[in-house]
């Protein structure tokens, strides 16, 4: 048989599911520059909103301990159930389990904190039991160790957890430019979530293809001579 791993990600055929990305849990975090975390976060939500993506909110001891999910991510999916646990493993929590269930895709894209914890443990419970592919998104996690982060990685590689990162995972589902639907707001995300690269979209936008920049502003003053 075929390794299911082999096939790209498809709008079509995975789903996402982001687990405790919440304040108390990002404090925590040292693998990654933290508002490079939030920034990664945001962008893969927001490629998934654009391709369509079955996506689950999972949270755990929000008024306890966690503090509520990022506004930035919540405003993606304004209308999105917010799944509340106890466990720190997602899969013991039986909503959690019958949303991925409904959404009846069985590559299963995963950004969570901590990798360490609640990442691993999910992954690892949702593959046995239930036969889930798991691709997680290396970027758009943390834990609270670069060491704590990399062998939980290891760890998850090691057993057919396919590492990923978030730009990727967003121009796989794209993959042909010549898809003009989705084209245009690839590229939005891009622009604002992708740092240099985002940054050479825009400047070859304008000064190579003289489009209009993408904000508003004030007048641009001559220079005068002091």
């Amino acid at each position: 048989m075929t390794d299911p791993r082999l096939e790209l990600l498809l709008p079509a055929n995975c789903q996402l599911i982001f687990i405790d990305q919440q304040p108390q849990m990002a404090f925590g975090v040292q693998s990654i520059d933290r508002q490079a975390l939030k920034n990664n976060v945001v962008a893969l939500a927001k490629a998934a909103k654009l391709f369509g993506i079955p996506t689950t909110i999972t949270t755990v001891e929000t008024l306890g301990f966690s503090g509520h999910t990022y506004p930035e991510l919540l405003a993606v999916f304004p209308d999105h159930p917010i799944l509340e646990r106890t466990s720190m493993n997602s899969w013991d929590d039986q909503k959690v389990r019958d949303a991925l269930a409904g959404n009846g895709r069985k590559k299963l894209v995963v950004s969570g904190l901590w990798t360490e914890v609640c990442n691993n443990s999910f992954a690892l419970s949702a593959m046995l039991e239930g036969g889930y592919e798991i691709y997680m998104v290396e970027d758009a996690s943390g834990g609270t160790s670069q060491a704590a982060h990399d062998y939980a990685m290891q760890r998850m590689i090691q057993v057919g957890v396919v590492p990923v990162t978030w730009q990727q995972v967003m121009l796989e589902w794209q993959r042909d430019w010549a898809r003009k639907d989705s084209y245009d707001a690839v590229m939005a995300v891009v622009r604002e979530h992708s740092g240099a690269y985002g940054m050479g979209v825009d400047y070859a936008y304008t000064m190579v293809h003289g489009a209009q920049e993408r904000v508003v502003h004030g007048p641009r003053l001559d220079p005068v001579p002091a």
